[in-house]
């Protein structure tokens, strides 16, 4: 029989509990530093481990995975519901025996090293553009204060302060936004010495590649979703894909009243964002270009019914079916007028 075993992970601490006969029930909790963890690790025969699915533990998982083990992720915020009483490792560890059992419960696959190197490389990509945007808007919001007005369009900052006159601002802040500047530098040069390393991985990987054939899909969006999603196979439609990624309508209904709303917004944020992205892009291209595809004719149609910001969200939504069947099926997306 399989022994069923929920770890609390931490950085230098991990909380053990041994399901018992009872289902839920824990026969046994243990507490045990790095170190320890491992040796128990190795001298335990074939079990399921049950981890939630926080900082380091993609790692631990191919580690267990690769001595024999079984894992299965839990989703957080699925399994503290469960968690009763205070906030302890002890409840964290019962709460997971407990979520484990709700087959409603989808778990996490665990990412493979190449997964994680993509993923990593986004994380660092978001950081450094989220750096960048906010130097940008410093620097917007402190020259409005002496009536300079900045165009709209981030490569109009750096050239605007370049071309400021001594006496238009005082030289103290000239020196202080000639450093901001400078910083932005810098961080472009990162976003673009990782998007280098983006391509070069997307060389390397077929689902990318396929990816990047469907429209409103770059090299961004391409290597986040096959490093963040991994096997679209999980799901087990584009749209159970969509509704993943928080592409589909609320829905709050009871008995014969049907009410839809707005999307729900569940999901990676980040990947959801890079996709309206695309969709938006798409869609502003449809109405410069004279022969358009099938793709493109109904997005222009839902604009006209229905509204710009709506039918961006809609392409988005079919650009995920999409990006499902290219690689579930593993074939290129084919154009239709």
């Amino acid at each position: 029989m399989q022994h069923t075993i929920a770890v609390d992970l931490s950085k230098t601490i991990f909380q053990v509990a041994e399901a018992g006969v009872r289902p839920g029930g824990v026969a046994r909790n243990r507490r045990f530093t790095r170190r320890q963890f491992e040796r128990y690790v190795s001298e335990r025969p074939p079990s399921r481990f049950i981890l939630e699915a926080c900082g380091s533990a993609h790692y631990w998982g191919r580690q267990l995975l690769a001595q024999g083990h079984e894992v299965k992720l839990l989703p957080p915020h699925r399994s503290r519901v469960y968690r009763t009483g205070d906030k302890t490792d002890r409840a964290d560890t019962k709460s997971l025996l407990e979520a484990e059992r709700n087959e409603e419960i989808l778990p996490v696959p665990v990412k493979s090293e190449d997964q994680q190197c993509l993923a990593s490389l986004h994380r660092l990509r978001s950081g450094y553009v989220r750096s960048r945007t906010a130097r940008l808007n410093a620097i917007r919001g402190l020259l409005r204060e002496y009536g300079i007005s900045i165009a709209v369009g981030a490569r109009h900052v750096v050239s605007a302060v370049y071309t400021l006159k001594p006496e238009e601002i005082p030289a103290p802040l000239r020196a202080g936004l000639d450093d901001a500047v400078q910083e932005i530098r810098a961080l472009e040069e990162r976003i673009e010495s990782i998007e280098l390393n983006l391509e070069a991985l997307v060389r390397q990987t077929p689902l990318a590649q396929r990816l990047l054939t469907v429209p409103g899909i770059g090299l961004v969006t391409a290597t986040a979703l096959t490093g963040l999603v991994g096997d679209f196979r999980r799901f087990a439609s584009g749209r159970c894909f969509a509704s993943y990624l928080g592409l589909v309508p609320k829905e709050h209904s009871s008995g014969a009243k049907r009410r839809l709303g707005h999307i729900s917004k569940r999901g990676d944020t980040y990947l959801r964002m890079l996709l309206i992205h695309g969709a938006r892009m798409v869609l502003n291209w449809a109405h410069r270009k004279e022969t358009l595809s099938g793709l493109e004719q109904w997005a222009l149609r839902v604009e006209a019914r229905r509204g710009r910001n709506i039918a961006t969200v809609a392409l988005a939504n079919k650009i995920a079916r999409i990006a499902w069947v290219v690689a579930t099926e593993e074939r290129d997306f084919r154009r239709i007028a």
